[in-house]
């Protein structure tokens, strides 16, 4: 067995696309790398195998989460390393090009590697003078490089040179060499698909497109054509992150809110976000509250589609998870957590507070309604409705007005065209209904076989 297999925990976080890393030290004692805010399931790793986390460390100023490395530095002891170039605002070990962290054994080496941020390390772990392997944050990853156009895109260009370097860099590291990437399938900061989260120096010599690239131009004009839109919320992360998330004193907490406290949050400018499944929300709910079901992605959605400055006020359904609920509110800094509707739906029907419904149809029951695909414009272009209207659900609140009259809402499944629904609702729109599924089941029902391509039909 490998050095991995038995010392190297991945921590995947499915919504986000992300990997964080818990290394057994050897000593009873443990290194987290890249941990988000979220420690659940970090916690728990260390708890198992009985290792006390001694080191935090973060690759990166993190768009897409929290870092948790404040939270173990003040819970744990842990001692932070980062970037001196980040200018982080609290306690931590500076670390610049070719310093080394003796981790009570094992030694970590900081290597430069901007791009993705200005102050991007990747991390070499070594014992003595073995290299165990290289965690590579958002530099090298699994058959792509991560986006370069997060500090505006007007430095998109000139961080896509910088991953250049760092790539070639990291690739004159041994072919064996394990490389542990945080970003991977799934992250709106990468752009490949695929299963694999982990991989080594030598395959992706062999098969990663960008370090196959026969010049710098080349490069960087692969890198940003693969770049597609992300989170609005990715703007304002990497600055709390550099200024230190607020430690939380355990585990927050979702206060029950009656149906009258539900009302005043709407009457003073708050949100009510239903994060029941898109069926249940179809049969009846608030009127404006959105839509956003509680999975993976619901963090990604709630930071895209809500601002972090008002309050928040939820409907949930039997049974949802309310630690998962909070803790991927808090782990984008989404704190104004008002609190759940007590009793759900029922109760607010008890209330005698208003209710609407939205048709939920399979694709049989569409009729001839214009069709509205909101999915991303690299799914779209793979295969959509001739005729379709497109406008992404990350882009609709601010051209809502561009959406036909009497749509039939689409995206993959139902759950971004439930929320789609419920902005255009917001909005004013009526008499729309939500697919039930995705464009192949429209075609199937309807005859039209899918086209491919990014032209589409106009609002």
């Amino acid at each position: 067995m490998g050095f991995a297999d038995e010392h190297l925990t991945p921590l995947t976080d499915e919504g986000l696309g992300n990997s964080a890393y818990l290394v057994d030290l050897g000593n009873g004692c443990a290194l987290a790398m890249d941990a988000s805010r979220d420690l659940r399931a970090l916690r728990a790793a260390a708890e198992r195998r009985g290792l006390t986390v001694a080191f935090a460390a973060d690759t990166h100023l993190h768009a897409d989460f929290l870092s948790g490395a404040v939270q173990l530095g003040h819970d744990d002891g842990a001692t932070v390393l980062a970037s001196a170039a980040g200018h982080r605002a609290f306690a931590h070990t500076a670390l610049a090009d070719g310093d080394e962290v003796d981790l009570g054994g094992l030694t970590l080496r900081a290597l430069a590697t901007p791009g993705h941020t200005d102050e991007h390390l990747s991390f070499l772990l070594l014992d003595g003078a073995v290299e165990l392997g290289v965690f590579t944050g958002g530099s090298l990853i699994v058959g792509s490089a991560a986006r370069t156009d997060l500090l505006g895109s007007d430095r998109a260009e000139e961080l896509a040179r910088a991953q250049y370097r760092s790539l070639r860099r990291l690739a004159t590291l041994p072919d064996h060499l394990p490389v542990w990437p945080t970003h991977g399938a799934g992250s709106f900061c990468s752009v490949p698909a695929g299963a694999a989260r982990t991989t080594t120096i030598g395959a992706q010599k062999q098969s990663n497109p960008l370090l196959a690239a026969p010049t710098e131009d080349a490069f960087v004009a692969e890198l940003l054509a693969g770049l597609g839109t992300y989170p609005a919320y990715f703007a304002r992360l990497g600055e709390l992150n550099r200024t230190g998330p607020r430690v939380l004193d355990g585990s927050p907490l979702l206060p029950l809110l009656n149906a009258a406290q539900v009302r005043q949050l709407l009457a003073d400018g708050g949100h009510v976000v239903d994060v029941r499944p898109a069926a249940e929300f179809a049969t009846g709910h608030i009127p404006g509250a959105l839509s956003i079901p509680l999975r993976g992605q619901f963090a990604t959605w709630l930071g895209w589609l809500l601002p972090d400055t008002t309050p928040l006020a939820f409907v949930t359904g039997n049974g949802q998870d309310l630690d998962e609920l909070v803790w991927q509110a808090y782990k984008i800094g989404y704190e104004r957590l008002a609190g759940r509707l007590a009793g759900g739906m029922q109760a607010w029907r008890d209330a005698q507070g208003p209710v609407t419904a939205t048709a939920f149809v399979t694709a049989d029951r569409t009729g001839d309604r214009p069709y509205l695909d909101v999915r991303q414009t690299v799914e779209f272009a793979a295969g959509h409705v001739p005729g379709a209207v497109h406008i992404e659900l990350g882009d609709l609140a601010g051209r809502t007005a561009e959406a036909p009259a009497g749509p039939i809402v689409a995206c993959g499944h139902g759950e971004r065209a439930m929320t789609a629904a419920s902005l255009l609702e917001r909005a004013g729109h009526t008499d729309l209904a939500v697919l039930a599924g995705g464009p192949g089941d429209y075609a199937t029902a309807h005859g039209r076989p899918l086209v491919d391509g990014t032209e589409a039909a106009h609002g």
